[in-house]
């Protein structure tokens, strides 16, 4: 039995004719015939009466009606279901962000999901790198943006989105270090709180190669807190200077330090290699790009 069959069947049961019936079904009266007679042999049942020119249901027909057309609304729903999902008009979309990539992407991904795309089910998860990996391998979520340098290459993790954003020493408007005529010495910088999350090797190493020893972020930063956004909310309301990306704190004043710090973030759309994609991730992966590049 076929949805096929049961949709020649409906056909036939509510136009009472094979002419009407093959002709509304873009079917020859044979090939309508054979359906029907094939539907039968397989429930062991006459479907049809002939009654002269007419047909008429039989007790096995009349009881099988409502129930095909139920399958066959059902099945349409399914399809439209899963045209509405790939489109990501609905289902289900999980996404991790790291503090970085939380503190740009976290409320203007909920506005844009809010207004855009109303019946998708969008969750955000915030955490550090790692924690966030471990999420994506165990399912929890279905992608994560991530500080790419803080991540172990594995043949598991694929990469499609790969985003570098300038970083910078940064504080409130009115700060004393505002008032400084030209680029700010570092060491004056480390004369007020240094706010940061935890940074990779890599930046720990840039850090230490343009400022020296001092600049080890095991010693300088004195705030520490794995949220940018909490971060930079605090520079905002104290002399605490914070180093982030300059895209976390646009309200901000970048501080231009010499040496000049001349250092990037690099951030990554990751998702496992062998795993099909969620229907509507497509979408979150382009408004990612868009919210970081842009």
């Amino acid at each position: 039995m076929t949805l096929v069959q049961l949709r020649h069947f409906i056909a036939l049961a509510e136009l009472g004719s094979y002419a009407r019936a093959s002709k509304a079904l873009f079917l020859t009266q044979p090939a309508l015939t054979r359906s029907i007679q094939a539907l039968e042999a397989e429930l062991a049942q006459p479907l049809f009466d002939r009654v002269g020119r007419r047909i008429e249901l039989t007790a096995m027909g009349l009881q099988l009606l409502p129930r095909a057309k139920s399958l066959t609304q059902e099945a349409d729903a399914l399809k439209t279901l899963g045209k509405r999902m790939q489109a990501g008009v609905t289902g289900h979309v999980r996404v991790g962000l790291s503090s970085g990539p939380g503190a740009v992407l976290s409320v203007p991904m909920l506005l844009h999901i809010a207004q855009h795309h109303p019946q998708l089910h969008f969750e955000v998860s915030r955490g550090n790198t790692d924690l966030l990996i471990h999420a994506l391998r165990e399912r929890r979520v279905d992608a994560a943006v991530v500080d790419i340098r803080a991540l172990r290459p594995a043949t598991d993790l694929c990469i499609s989105l790969q985003v570098e954003m300038a970083a910078s020493f940064m504080c409130r408007p009115g700060h004393p270090l505002c008032s400084r005529a030209g680029p700010v010495p570092f060491n004056d910088v480390l004369a007020y709180p240094i706010a940061s999350t935890p940074l990779s090797d890599e930046v720990a190493r840039i850090l230490t190669e343009r400022y020296g020893a001092a600049a080890n972020p095991d010693d300088m930063v004195t705030l520490r807190c794995d949220d940018t956004s909490t971060l930079v909310e605090a520079a905002r309301h104290s002399d605490a200077v914070v180093l982030t990306i300059k895209a976390a704190g646009s309200d901000l004043v970048h501080l231009d330090t010499h040496p000049p710090l001349k250092a990037t973030a690099r951030f990554g759309f990751v998702t496992l290699a062998k795993r099909a994609e969620v229907p509507g991730l497509s979408i979150v992966r382009k408004l990612v790009a868009e919210l970081m590049t842009g």
